[in-house]
């Protein structure tokens, strides 16, 4: 990973956007979360819904992965982080 050989500086402008695609990532994956319990506990209750269910599950961690990796991006570009 290369990291900037520099100080870097964010304006105002740039902090407030990071932390608020930092806000929408918490809140996507809480809510990406929330649906994994709720699945959990219809399934506990009404195993019935079993297969319904695990459409549900199955969908959540690529989910919660592509918002942690569109952040990570971000984040990265702010600070003038590359990738090898």
């Amino acid at each position: 990973m290369g990291l900037p050989t520099e100080p870097v500086t964010l304006t105002v402008a740039q902090l407030d956007e990071l932390n608020r695609k930092l806000a929408n990532m918490r809140h996507d994956i809480n809510n990406n979360l929330s649906l994994i319990v709720a699945a959990m506990e219809l399934i506990r209750h009404k195993p019935q819904m079993t297969e319904r269910m695990l459409a549900t599950l199955a969908e959540q961690p690529a989910k919660i992965g592509d918002a942690l990796g569109k952040f990570s991006s971000d984040f990265e570009r702010a600070f003038g982080i590359t990738r090898p």
